[in-house]
């Protein structure tokens, strides 16, 4: 009997132990509700602090620097709307059209449905040499100035060098007298278009009326 009543005495005890230890361990959750966090050593730096309390500030995120965009974009002598794409910004160039501005773009390994208003000074100049250098970079049949009347080579003018080229041919077809010359000179149309009804040039007369309908008129003025 003694053997049993130690048994006994001996679980008591342990569970005695249990209860005790439960105890101890919710007694503080009870009085702060939660866990407060350990407080970080003194001189311990920040990061350290936010890791171990949780309510760091995160680091403000650098903004990048947009890119500006240049409205105006000066190529050959002309202003280029720099909002629009390279190979329809490159047609505000006189004597360059879509296609010769798409070739333009590929020989300077430029994108040609980037802005032009982004592109980087470097891109800028490529396209500035390719267009000094047309005559190397697109083929002879899409020149606009085949043989040239003075020099025999084949050219493409653009800008002011194409106006200028323009005006020097109608000139020389006036001094020989060419049809197309004294059209251009009399100021009629050169391409054999109708004359009848449109192009009609100098002072339009008004309605005359005759000498029987006006003296009609002051005759009714009269009997009134």
């Amino acid at each position: 009997m003694s053997e049993k009543t130690d048994k006994t005495e001996k679980k008591q005890k342990k569970a005695e132990e249990t209860v005790e230890t439960a105890s101890a361990e919710a007694a503080p959750a009870k009085k702060g509700g939660k866990k407060q966090a350990a407080k970080p050593a003194e001189g311990a730096p920040a990061d350290e602090a936010a890791r171990k309390g949780g309510k760091g500030k995160k680091p403000a995120a650098e903004e990048k620097p947009k890119d500006e965009i240049k409205y105006i974009v000066r190529i050959a002598n002309t202003d280029l709307d720099g909002t629009q794409t390279v190979e329809f910004a490159l047609t505000g160039i006189k004597g360059i059209g879509n296609r010769i501005s798409k070739i333009i773009a590929r020989q300077a390994q430029v994108d040609p449905h980037a802005t032009m208003g982004y592109l980087p000074p470097e891109q800028v100049d490529k396209l500035r040499a390719v267009i000094d250098n047309l005559e190397a970079n697109v083929p002879v049949w899409m020149l606009n100035r085949r043989r040239d009347i003075y020099t025999g080579e084949d050219k493409h003018l653009y800008g002011v060098d194409l106006t200028m080229a323009v005006k020097e041919d109608i000139n020389i077809m006036k001094k020989i007298r060419s049809y197309k010359g004294i059209r251009h000179e009399r100021g009629q149309k050169v391409r054999g278009q109708r004359t009848k009804s449109t192009g009609r040039t100098g002072a339009t007369v008004g309605v005359v009326r005759k000498k029987g309908e006006q003296g009609g008129a002051a005759k009714k003025e009269d009997k009134k």
